[in-house]
């Protein structure tokens, strides 16, 4: 892996960094491809969100956009993970308005999964950890992720790629590493995300090219149920692009159907490096 701390080639943070004291920080996940940062923008733009809901100080935005791009051109194919933090502090949770944040790049090879999944699809679980609700949190990217640490922890079957988690009401929200959508009646439908959840840069890439495809499109609360009665199901996230759930345990299984197969086709030739549209909720 290649590290970058502040634009120079570290790999170590203090100790009194806030993000190793209280989680306070986002992140990113972005693929490179080509050597490029993919979907860069939407990045961005969510990470801005998210400092704006956190109340950091101001982000140096252009040296940022700099640095990312500088450590993508490294490798032609890798995941590139974006992490801001509050910077140090004493103890307690009060932080300075004024403490200038640390910027952390890190450059790793894409994770190797299965080439038959766009094909043939996934096995998915549903998780028992559920999803707490926190409105002021919902949608970015925060640091603070042991729901998904204990939902992954659920299963150790190869077999399984996903885990689904539903929120305390019993509606499903999104994967432990995904957002999900669903056809229902011909409908494209992916859950708010208006109390929990994270609204992921794909999501919003799936969103708008449903719309150029004249797709149908809703976003609104899942039940279990609904996904159960779907016709096609599919998770996403920037690295893995589309994968179409053949088999949710316990609930369904699902051909990979004709809506799922015109977006991931749509998606292999999709490139917008300067759109900053993102889907908050």
């Amino acid at each position: 892996m290649n590290f970058r701390v502040n634009g120079m080639a570290r790999d170590t943070v203090p100790v009194l960094d806030r993000a190793v004291q209280y989680g306070d920080g986002l992140f990113e996940t972005l693929r490179v491809r080509d050597a490029q940062p993919e979907f860069l923008g939407r990045h961005l733009k969510r990470l801005d969100s998210g400092c704006q809901r956190l109340r950091f100080p101001a982000i140096p935005w252009p040296r940022l956009a700099h640095e990312v791009a500088e450590l993508a051109s490294q490798l032609p194919h890798a995941a590139l993970k974006i992490i801001l933090t509050r910077g140090q502090s004493g103890r307690g949770y009060r932080f300075d308005p004024q403490q200038a944040a640390t910027r952390l790049l890190a450059l790793a090879p894409l994770p190797q999964w299965p080439a038959d999944i766009p094909r043939h699809g996934i096995r998915a679980r549903l998780c028992a950890t559920r999803l707490c609700s926190q409105p002021l949190l919902a949608g970015i990217k925060h640091l603070n992720r042991l729901e998904q640490v204990l939902a992954r922890a659920e299963w150790d079957d190869p077999g399984i790629h996903e885990g689904l988690m539903l929120d305390h009401a019993g509606n499903v929200v999104e994967g432990t590493m995904s957002n999900i959508f669903l056809v229902c009646a011909g409908t494209l439908v992916t859950p708010a995300l208006t109390a929990c959840g994270v609204a992921g840069i794909m999501r919003s890439v799936i969103l708008d090219l449903a719309r150029q495809c004249n797709l149908n499109t809703e976003i609104r609360p899942v039940t279990l149920q609904q996904v159960q009665n779907s016709s096609e199901v599919f998770v996403c996230n920037s690295l893995i692009g589309i994968w179409p759930v053949n088999k949710i345990d316990g609930l369904a299984e699902y051909p990979i159907g004709r809506v799922t197969r015109t977006l991931a086709d749509a998606l292999l030739g999709y490139r917008d490096s300067d759109e900053d549209n993102w889907y908050p909720t």
